[in-house]
């Protein structure tokens, strides 16, 4: 068994002056007036059943631990999520600076705006855009000191030490680069750490989920795959088709990653993964990110999606993978993700191949909701059902941590 790379101990938990996104403009730049989702308590809380004991031992777990999710939107999306394409025409998504710090999280992948960075018009994931939302996000952070942009394993360890927030740039599709193998270079040059190979539909690297003729990798993308492993690129697959998951496993010389996704065993739909390329991923030295978006990671023995339903994923890997093999990116946001679904599932291909199982709508996903609330629920859960610390050290972010170092610049 690998030897999990964790970081453990006491956090510093000093609290700044708070800041919220863009304070730095002050009230003359004419940022936009649309009321934006709250940061607490949108829903009501996880009711659990935990004794006095078990919730000191999981808050300790997570006072200690090195926490990563895998990947998430942690910003804030309109009040009206209706007003959401309105609101991205000026390039700037908020970040939940108090949600954040009241987290647990030190470290978060975040995905920006992505296909839905429709700044300059009205398709998605055009280069110009990407840098805007790269570029804005990357300015407003420069302006306080609480969460900071990671770029390499030390910065990871300064965050951890320091009891600052950490966040990781990056794309779950490669189609902005069009077929520009350099773009790479430029992008991982400004920031961001991780890219998918497609997101749903296919590009110039391989095939998305959402194609019926799958044709995997294409020779561009075995290229892409090759300079990606050259830059220190970390490469998922989350959106990317079964045969151009297994492509790139095959062709990456580093672990390949699924950042958000669940067990196709568990829940028979386009959006999990197969046996086989959660088996392929793990083979690379890879972690495969439990996924809590809305009725994506729902089971047949909680077909009502909420935090047992994703722990069904969970313990499938496990038994299909091992446990150095998972963790999490529950890929979740402050505002209405349900609604977001409803409003960008067309520009997006959600659900446009294959039907799922019957299942129960809900309007939230319960212990899942948004990346303040995540891993707290997390870390009681694994308490409430027995993991070790070791255990549930290793999925809440050393397994990512130990998988990242064998791919980043230290």
């Amino acid at each position: 068994m690998a030897d999990r790379a964790d970081l453990t101990g006491p956090k510093d938990s000093r609290i700044d002056e708070p800041y919220t996104a863009y304070a730095y403009l002050g009230s003359e730049a004419g940022l936009s007036t649309i009321a934006l989702s709250p940061e607490f308590d949108r829903v009501p809380p996880l009711q659990d059943e935990l004794t006095d004991q078990e919730r000191t031992r999981a808050q300790r777990l997570l006072d200690e631990s090195l926490v990563i999710s895998f990947h998430d939107h942690p910003v804030r999306f309109p009040l009206n999520m209706g007003e959401t394409p309105e609101h991205y025409r000026a390039g700037r998504q908020y970040t939940a600076y108090a949600g954040l710090a009241a987290s647990g999280m030190n470290i978060v992948f975040d995905n920006m705006m992505d296909g839905t960075a429709c700044v300059t018009g009205r398709a998605p994931w055009r280069w110009d855009d990407v840098i805007a939302d790269l570029g804005h996000r990357l300015a407003d952070l420069a302006h306080q000191d609480r969460v900071v942009a990671i770029r390499s394993i030390a910065d990871i360890d300064r965050v951890y030490l320091s009891g600052q927030v950490g966040i990781v740039f990056g794309l779950e599709g490669a189609m902005p680069i069009e077929n520009e193998i350099d773009r790479l270079d430029i992008l991982f040059g400004l920031g961001i750490r991780q890219l998918g190979i497609a997101y749903s539909d296919a590009n110039a690297l391989g095939c998305g989920l959402n194609e019926t003729t799958d044709g995997g990798l294409t020779s561009f993308g075995r290229r892409a795959v090759r300079r990606m492993n050259q830059l220190g690129l970390a490469i998922d697959v989350s959106h990317s088709s079964d045969r151009t998951a297994l492509d790139a496993c095959e062709h990456s010389e580093r672990p390949v990653f699924i950042t958000h996704a669940g067990a196709r065993s568990v829940w028979n739909t386009p959006r999990m993964k197969p046996d086989d390329v959660l088996r392929a991923v793990a083979a690379t030295g890879g972690v495969i990110g439990m996924s809590a978006a809305p009725h994506t990671t729902i089971s047949t023995s909680h077909p009502r999606h909420s935090i047992e339903s994703v722990m069904d994923h969970l313990l499938y890997c496990i038994d299909l993978v091992g446990i150095d093999h998972v963790a999490f990116g529950p890929d979740t946001l402050y505002g209405d993700h349900v609604e977001m679904h409803k409003v960008f599932g067309p520009l997006l291909g959600i659900g446009q191949r294959g039907q799922a199982p019957p299942y129960e709508p809900v309007p939230y996903v319960d212990g899942l909701e948004n990346p303040t609330e995540n891993f707290t629920n997390i870390s009681r859960w694994l308490v409430k059902h027995g993991f070790s610390d070791d255990d549930s050290r290793a999925v809440l972010g050393g397994n990512i941590y130990r998988a990242l170092k064998m791919v980043w610049p230290n």
